[in-house]
């Protein structure tokens, strides 16, 4: 299969000579661990004493990572992608809360997105977080099938009316629905619930989306039992896969606690984890939509290739391919060059709010071995392109 995937000159076509710059600052930062830590920190520290820093951080990581504030915001980075081929996922990627009214103006929030997904062809899918919608100590007590009390059984119903009102607003709508995978002990309620929102919205095609982190060595397993369930009580599996991003603080909990970790032994074994999902899911394609959230160039091949050995079309909206805003450019606008379907997850919502989520991305990086170097490999070959 031709290599499409080192051209810069398509995959940076959007960014200005300014852009690019910043991006190889930024790459140049993030590809430095001891910076990462003593930036997290100063960054923690400026905003818990709210100083003046959030100027600072939009104009510099948060633009290039982020479509903005608000999702009004992120319209003019959704429309300048789509110009490309590329499709956005809007991301309201607020984390960590704990509250009732945080998670109802969470679902609210969703619903807005929902409407805009629906409003525009550039935006296929709408998102959200399980933890958006409830406290991840309460899925960690239902997956565990510990006692609820009442006060608890009550808060839980909140939380699965919660999915079943954007569930069911998005199947009206005909938008469809990614929620995302999180930490192993709160997965099995969330998976629960997920499965139950496929079996009653995902009848005549995939609306509602699970989320598989291929790390994890059981989800393989999980993937054949969903497709068996799917076959028998007749609907459709909608699956993002990924690879993972809660790796250190897994493996830490589960030294901590004492138990097996749920993470794939090496990096090799994920690969292979994801890669082996990706053929079950081509091979089942008939009851299956998959949407491939991979920054891997070699899986990402592997997929195009299985398209042409099954005589899918490239376009066939049974499959996407996702990456992240501000990475690997080089994958989603060279692919979408090829009219393959491309979509990028566009985080936002206020600065504050979304440096968790900034700073988990700036820490996978320098923990993913190659990913930065890439990056900054295909700047700096675009830089000497352009003559800067």
């Amino acid at each position: 299969m031709e290599k499409i995937f080192n051209n810069t000159e398509v995959a940076f076509s959007l960014k200005s000579d300014t852009e690019l710059e910043r991006a190889y600052f930024l790459f140049k930062l993030i590809e430095s661990q001891p910076l990462v830590r003593i930036g997290t920190a100063v960054t923690n520290f400026a905003l818990k004493a709210h100083l003046p820093v959030e100027g600072l951080i939009r104009s510099t990581v948060f633009d290039h990572f982020c479509g903005g504030i608000n999702e009004h915001d992120c319209l003019s980075v959704v429309d300048k992608m789509f110009t490309k081929g590329v499709s956005s996922v809007l991301d309201y990627s607020v984390e960590g809360k704990e509250e009732e009214a945080q998670f109802d103006a969470a679902l609210e929030m969703i619903l807005k997105t929902v409407d805009f997904a629906k409003e525009r062809m550039a935006i296929p899918f709408a998102v959200f977080k399980p933890t958006g919608f409830g406290r991840i100590s309460l899925y960690e007590k239902v997956g565990s099938g510990t006692e609820l009390s009442d006060k608890e059984k009550e808060e839980w119903s909140r939380v699965a009316a919660r999915f079943d009102k954007v569930c069911k607003i998005a199947h009206d709508k005909d938008v469809a629905l990614l929620i995302d995978a999180e930490e192993s002990w709160m997965q099995d309620a969330a998976d629960d619930l997920v499965e139950e929102m496929m079996c009653k919205y995902n009848k005549e095609r995939a609306i509602v989306f699970n989320t598989l982190q291929m790390y994890r060595w059981d989800r393989l397993d999980y993937l054949k039992k969903i497709h068996e369930k799917a076959n028998k009580d007749g609907f459709f599996v909608g699956m993002k896969i990924v690879r993972g991003a809660y790796l250190e603080k897994e493996n830490t909990r589960a030294e901590d606690k004492g138990y097996k970790s749920p993470i794939c032994a090496t990096k090799q074994a994920t690969d292979e984890n994801y890669d082996a999902a990706i053929v079950y899911m081509v091979d089942n394609i008939d009851k299956m939509y998959i949407f491939a959230g991979t920054h891997n160039e070699n899986s990402s091949y592997q997929l195009m290739q299985l398209c042409e050995e099954k005589g899918i079309a490239k376009n066939d909206n049974r499959i996407f391919f996702g990456q992240l805003y501000g990475m690997s450019d080089n994958i989603s606008y060279n692919l979408a060059i090829q009219s393959y379907n491309v979509a990028k997850y566009l985080p936002f919502g206020p600065v504050r709010d979304v440096m968790p989520y900034l700073i988990r991305r700036a820490e996978e990086n320098t923990s993913v071995a190659g990913q930065t170097s890439r990056e900054l490999d295909l700047i700096k070959k675009e830089r000497s392109r352009r003559k800067l």
